[in-house]
């Protein structure tokens, strides 16, 4: 009789392990797109820049270089080192890596093993029965191990993996906004201060040509009209100053700001020239240029993320197995208390399935892919919006270029019609309306001049950053 009890418990025992393997083989094969790892879509912008995203890096590839080969100017590298260390922004997204870093580890670390130390101790005793004092104690130390058939854990350290990759990114984007911010500010000053002298020197100019037709009215050549009128247009030159020293002291508050230092009036190079990044491109925007932009990498990282939680949502499905380990030495079993203490283990496992969740689940995981959908089209707009933004600063400093080889003759015939009209002046043969127009011409012309360089210097820092600058 006892024979046929253990062939029977033997025979029930290999019945059930049959059946949990067969539930847990059918699992896995239904499950097995929660396995698989994240990939970009083979169709569309976003296969055609699967095909070049692990393409070995060309070092010499303007977005690749190092942003001292790019920004030459020895005040404004200062200025430049001085913001990478400094700035607020940049530690914080500095500090955001460390934090998806750190999300990464403890997603690495929720797939081991859970320990715990228990120890304990009591005393009881009853004195109306006269019983001696009992102790008990416990040293004991447990052990717990989830495995998830859904791949939960698997996938969420895979997400936070993308997610430090998408942090680094925008790291690097962070880093090259404020290398352009400083190099724009930088190149502002500079043409404030140089307007700033044009005004001054025009001021002058204009000061001697008053004083020129009050005597010339002296000498009954001129009326008062023309004295009024001169008097006017310095009077409009001496108004302008004010307001460019205004934005000169905003222009430095600024450029403080960007290196988080006090408010301060920041040295420039007066004889700084124009930034100049010449054309990079003949016909369209390759996809290699966008490949290499931090936000484009961003996007990606950011669909992977997503196509990950996706994963996470459909392994919500599925079981989860426990097995726990228990052991240790006491003196207490049951209720009986022995002494010497005992060692003891105990093993245990079991199967948790989600039953009365299915609708929260199928909600969530409904919504995980419609997210996801939204990713990978931010990513693919990423793609557009990048070549547009490459293409538009590339013809920007073309036409800025251009336009400034038209602007620089124009500034030095005005610069010749004033010396001849005011050399006619003193000869009675040019009017003061033609030396009056010619000064207004040269002065605009100036302007125009200076604030062209600064246009060619922002859309040469917009180029570099376009194309992934920020090294």
């Amino acid at each position: 009789m006892k024979q046929m009890k253990n062939k029977y418990r033997m025979k029930l025992i290999k019945n059930m392990t049959i059946v949990a393997a067969a539930l847990v083989l059918s699992i896995a094969l239904h499950s097995c797109g929660m396995y698989s790892n994240y990939k970009l879509p083979s169709t569309g912008m976003a296969g055609e820049y699967s095909q070049y995203k692990n393409e070995p890096i060309d070092s010499t590839f303007l977005g690749n270089l190092d942003w001292k080969e790019i920004f030459t100017d020895p005040v404004l590298q200062g200025y430049i080192s001085k913001a990478l260390e400094n700035n607020v922004n940049l530690e914080n997204a500095r500090l955001s890596v460390e934090i998806a870093r750190a999300q990464l580890l403890g997603a690495r670390l929720a797939m081991l093993p859970t320990l715990s130390l228990n120890p304990s101790g009591a005393s009881s005793q009853f004195y109306d029965i006269g019983m001696d004092r009992n102790w008990t104690y416990n040293l004991s130390g447990a052990a717990s191990w989830e495995i998830g058939v859904g791949m939960v854990p698997l996938n969420t350290r895979k997400q936070a993996s993308q997610v430090v990759l998408q942090s680094e990114a925008y790291r690097q984007a962070t880093r090259a906004q404020i290398i352009s911010a400083v190099a724009q500010t930088y190149y502002a000053l500079v043409s404030l201060n140089k307007q700033y002298l044009i005004y001054k020197e025009t001021a002058d100019n204009w000061s001697k040509s008053v004083e020129i037709m009050q005597q010339l009215k002296n000498a009954g050549r001129y009326n008062e009209v023309a004295v009024v009128q001169a008097k006017a247009n310095y009077n409009s030159v001496l108004a302008t100053i004010p307001e460019i020293e205004r934005s000169i002291l905003e222009t430095n508050n600024s450029l403080s700001l960007l290196m988080n230092e006090p408010l301060s009036k920041w040295v420039v190079n007066p004889n700084s020239t124009p930034l100049v990044i010449q054309s990079v491109l003949d016909e369209g925007v390759p996809m290699q240029y966008l490949a290499n932009r931090p936000d484009v990498a961003a996007a990606e990282h950011g669909f992977a993320a997503a196509f990950y939680a996706t994963n996470i949502a459909r392994g919500a499905f599925y079981p989860k197995i426990t097995i726990s380990a228990q052991g240790g030495f006491t003196n207490l079993v049951g209720s009986a208390v022995m002494n010497p203490g005992k060692w003891f283990l105990n093993l245990a496992g079991s199967i948790a399935q989600p039953l009365f969740m299915r609708g929260q689940l199928i909600s969530n995981l409904k919504a995980s892919e419609k997210r996801q959908k939204q990713a990978l089209n931010t990513f693919e707009y990423t793609l557009l919006s990048a070549a547009a933004e490459v293409s538009n600063a590339v013809a920007a400093v073309d036409s800025k270029v251009t336009q400034q080889q038209y602007i620089d003759i124009q500034v030095e015939n005005l610069a010749k019609a004033v010396e001849y009209n005011q050399l006619l002046q003193t000869l009675s043969t040019a009017t003061y309306l033609e030396v009056i127009t010619a000064q207004q011409a040269l002065l605009g012309a100036q302007i125009q001049q200076v604030s062209n360089e600064m246009s060619i210097s922002n859309a040469s820092i917009a180029l570099y950053r376009a194309l992934g600058g920020g090294r």
